[in-house]
């Protein structure tokens, strides 16, 4: 064994037994060199050998960092059996200029006097510092909130939880479109709400079908995705908007505006800005910036805010300091619209891809969604071509997760874009290509 092998081994022993850490940088190639007795030029060759294992990364003029261990994990192959599934179910858009963007405003708040500041507790309501940088983070077209009613939870689930508990009480209900948000049913049955079904059209939530559902049995609230819905990826157009405003003012009934994947489409105005009196937004960090940096938004009207603070106190939902000291940063810098603007350009790419392998076949999109709701071919029940995609190595998502009526679920599946690297997508949209255009009898039981 040479010289920089052995030390380049030692090196990797010391990160394999947490000695040196993600993030821990090793000393100047000079200094390392006297340290192990070795020549500068042995020195360079163990630090290239690091970076060639995958554990360390240099950058220039900072130097040489240990890191993460999945940073560098292999993208998913496909194969059969898989080691690990292609995973469209999860929507977490990484794009590679993510991580450099976002270092920046970190290391200015990793000052100690900064950093000592910014692990201190905080309130759901922040500090006007943090109320107007959500409040320009939340902006859209030509809307954006009022600072003051700005709240914060530690995530987009929490927003929503503390909503739907302000404006419905327990064995209250809750109309929600037809095809919903999953995380929805599941909150709404610890919280004792009952989620009612909206029939829905191409525009979205059609406005007859909140006045039937109320006239039923009063509706203590709507659960709306206005703008780039999951998992229809539909964007409700202004004269659809407006005349569901209008019923929901004629009934009397209170909207939670779930505005999470709406950053991937700057220029449509949420609902809340068609019926601000009675609009409950909720909004996340994750999507929008980084799925392990968390924070939730909730901009409420003067008439319900008092009670969603309120719920986010005893929910135990208050958010972290430190997150909400990264957006100002991050929005004062023009951080968070350098990412924005790079997944948005991640979502395309990737609609592209879908569009290629899935042309000819029943799907509904938007080009800047993350997402594609696929109608199956006949022959296809959604159980049965899930199960077959897993033997791929693909994961995929049945309809019957999104239904709000368990027993009227569609013959359809939803892809998730988001997660896979292009290259491991492009195969797996291929490979689902193919096997939709199978025929499923020899997969069918019996």
């Amino acid at each position: 064994m040479t010289d920089y092998q052995r030390a380049a081994d030692e090196v990797a022993a010391q990160i394999a037994d947490g000695r040196l850490r993600p993030g821990d940088r090793l000393p100047p190639q000079r200094r390392f060199a006297r340290q192990h007795g070795i020549a500068a030029s042995t020195a360079a060759r163990v630090y290239r050998e690091l970076a060639r294992r995958g554990l360390t990364v240099g950058e220039v003029g900072r130097g040489t960092f240990v890191r993460a261990a999945d940073a560098g994990a292999a993208s998913p192959a496909l194969s059969e059996p898989p080691d690990r599934p292609v995973n469209l179910e999860l929507a977490h858009l990484v794009v590679p200029e993510q991580a450099p963007l976002l270092a920046g405003g970190l290391e200015r708040l990793l000052r100690p006097d900064v950093l000592e500041s910014a692990l201190r507790p905080v309130g759901a309501s922040g500090t006007a510092a943090y109320r107007a940088a959500a409040a320009d983070l939340l902006a859209r077209g030509g809307w954006r909130p009022r600072p003051e009613r700005v709240l914060f939870t530690g995530n987009g689930r929490q927003a929503l939880s503390a909503a739907v508990a302000a404006l419905v009480p327990p064995g209250g209900r809750l109309g929600a479109e037809e095809l919903t948000y999953p995380v929805l049913k599941s909150l709404a049955s610890r919280l004792g709400v009952t989620v009612v079904p909206l029939g829905m059209d191409g525009d979205g939530v059609r406005p007859e079908a909140v006045e039937a559902a109320h006239r039923a049995a009063p509706l203590h609230a709507v659960y709306l995705q206005p703008t780039l819905h999951n998992p229809l990826s539909l964007t409700m157009p202004e004269a659809r908007r407006a005349a569901l405003a209008a019923v929901l003012r004629r009934c009397d009934v209170p909207v939670v505006e779930d505005a999470v994947w709406a950053f991937l489409h700057g220029d449509a105005e949420p609902f809340a800005a068609v019926a601000p009196e009675r609009t409950v937004l909720v909004d996340s960090l994750s999507k929008r910036l980084a799925p392990g940096l968390t924070a939730g938004f909730a901009v409420a009207p003067d008439a319900w805010a008092p009670r969603v603070e309120a719920a986010v106190r005893s929910g135990g939902w208050t958010p972290s300091r430190f997150a909400l000291e990264a957006v100002v940063r991050w929005q004062g810098d023009g951080t968070v619209r350098a990412v924005v603007e790079a997944k948005r350009r991640g979502a395309a790419e990737r609609q592209a891809l879908a569009r290629r392998h899935l042309d000819g076949f029943a799907v509904r999109t938007d080009p800047r969604s993350c997402f594609c709701w696929w109608e199956l071919p006949p022959g296809w029940r959604a159980d049965l071509f899930v199960a077959a995609a897993a033997r791929q190595g693909i994961a995929v998502t049945p309809a019957a997760a999104f239904a709000a009526d368990p027993h009227r679920a569609p013959r359809a599946v939803r892809l998730g874009l988001a997660s896979p690297p292009p290259d491991v997508l492009d195969r797996a949209l291929g490979a689902l290509a193919a096997l939709a255009r199978s025929s499923p009898d020899g997969l069918l039981p019996g």
